[in-house]
């Protein structure tokens, strides 16, 4: 099995690197914002032509409808930015995401300018949480459909509650775990001789080449403990610990992008490739938030909050985890609320147009649980919840206001739960993802919150995904 077990990589100041280590409903995400086109739109930001000594870092990010570059200079500064949704592959009447998000990273890579392409030192990108693929550790061959991030395998749940702590992180139909044992437990010829990897280690090694690595973010919710920095024994003594994958510090330089594709699009030779994290936590790290009681709010096709604590909490029961961030927690959950729903009710033109007309300082009456399928992750876990979206008042402006609103409740339960668990209070929330682009959802919040609710200046996780490009390039520089 091709596990880079003697793979050393050493750490960077913003992630400490850890030492080595031995179903049911789908959606998709659609954006919360007007101009994601189904080609590329992509440019290259005023001024910038470059020059021979520059040096740029690329960070994409992997959603569930579609994919984002952005392009920096060392000093975080974007050089060109651009989006892609994802085409509709399809294979048996079910869409293809593995070719559909192959297509879409070699199609980023492409929209690049090659101005830009050819000045681009270091590589890393996000995906999906829980997003879960199994490969042949030989062929690299994938050998079922990925499992969708909030795809849930409840007939894995019960192996899982009885080998795992109580109401540990992995204790969620879910989870990665669940997903790795519902396979396993089908025993499919040869499964002793796969690989799991989760949507952002995939598609990383497309770019790399050496097939097991993860990073300690993607890896939590398959068992992973960035504290002991070691997978647990309870999960290294069950028969599928084999196909677990080594796991790095987030923007750990794996190892050069393969000759053929620096060839095919004119990156440079010692153009490298850094561990990825999960969408939500690349989020947090392109509002560049450092202070414990400071959160973000990720308003994307899903609602994720992440806060900066002091104390470390995790509790399944409530959807509730923790990731490693340096010396401190990012804590926090997400929910299945979020703009999907929006968008499946309005247009985009509706959702600029009615928001203008709320009042975003009067309470709505209306209360709604906004999803488009039954079920939820956080701030309940509860897989048979039901969306809750009459009645509808006559006024579209209402009805959107009742929406916003309700979304926002279910926010401010969030933070409320963190808080009650023992996470550092909440105290400040930006916002990014598409939702951050309206300003009358971000005064209903600020309302409902009763806290000050900003927009990040970076509010795309493609932009914190740039900076695990950077850190990589500079760690592995000796900077």
């Amino acid at each position: 099995m091709l596990i880079l077990r003697q793979f050393q990589i050493s750490s960077f100041e913003l992630f400490q690197s850890p030492k080595q280590s031995g179903c049911s409903s789908s959606r998709t995400r659609t954006q919360f914002y007007s101009n994601l086109g189904r080609s590329s739109d992509f440019r290259v930001m005023s001024g910038d032509k470059g020059t021979n000594f520059e040096k740029l870092y690329l960070g994409m990010d992997f959603g569930t409808s579609g994919a984002r570059f952005t392009v920096i200079d060392e000093q975080g500064e974007i050089k060109s930015q651009g989006k892609r949704e994802y085409p509709p592959f399809m294979k048996e009447e079910r869409m293809d995401w593995v070719s559909s998000w192959k297509a879409t990273l070699f199609s980023l890579l492409e929209d690049i300018p090659i101005t830009v392409r050819s000045l681009v030192s270091s590589i890393s990108l996000d995906g999906t949480s829980a997003t879960t693929l199994i490969l042949n550790s030989e062929s690299g061959e994938v050998l079922c459909q990925p499992f969708l991030y909030n795809q849930s395998c409840p007939d894995a749940l019960p192996e899982v509650k009885s080998i795992a702590p109580e109401n540990h992180t992995v204790c969620s139909g879910s989870s990665t775990l669940c997903k790795l044992v519902s396979w396993w437990n089908t025993e499919v010829p040869n499964r002793e001789s796969a690989v799991l990897l989760h949507q952002a280690d995939w598609l990383l090694w497309l770019l790399h080449g050496k097939l097991g690595v993860s990073d300690y973010n993607n890896a939590l919710k398959v068992g992973y403990d960035p504290e002991s920095e070691s997978y647990p024994s309870w999960l290294l003594s069950q028969p599928y610990s084999q196909l677990l994958p080594v796991v790095q510090a987030p923007g750990t330089s794996i190892g050069n992008l393969k000759e053929s594709i620096r060839r095919q699009f004119g990156f440079p030779d010692d153009c490298i490739v850094c561990t990825g994290t999960t969408d939500s936590i690349a989020a947090f790290l392109a509002a560049r938030v450092t202070e414990p009681g400071k959160a973000v709010t990720s308003l994307g096709s899903t609602l994720a909050i992440k806060l900066l604590s002091t104390k470390r909490v995790d509790d399944a029961r409530y959807g509730v985890y923790s990731h490693r961030l340096d010396d401190k927690w990012l804590v926090g959950g997400a929910s299945n609320t979020g703009g999907a729903i929006l968008r499946q009710l309005f247009s985009d033109e509706q959702l600029e147009r009615l928001s203008q007309e709320i009042n975003p300082m009067v309470a709505s009456p209306l209360d709604y649980y906004p999803l488009l399928t039954s079920g939820e992750r956080f701030p309940i876990a509860d897989p048979n919840l039901a969306p809750r979206l009459l009645p509808r008042p006559e006024s579209d402006v209402e009805y959107l206001h009742g929406i916003l609103e309700s979304i926002a409740r279910i926010e401010g339960k969030g933070y409320k739960l963190l808080k009650e668990m023992g996470a550092t209070e909440a105290e400040e929330v930006w916002t990014a993802g598409g939702g951050a682009k309206n300003d009358k959802w971000i005064k209903i919040r600020q309302r409902v919150l009763g806290l000050p609710v900003k927009k990040a200046v970076h509010t795309e996780a493609s932009y914190g995904a740039s900076l695990l490009a950077l850190k990589g390039a500079k760690q592995k520089s000796g900077l």
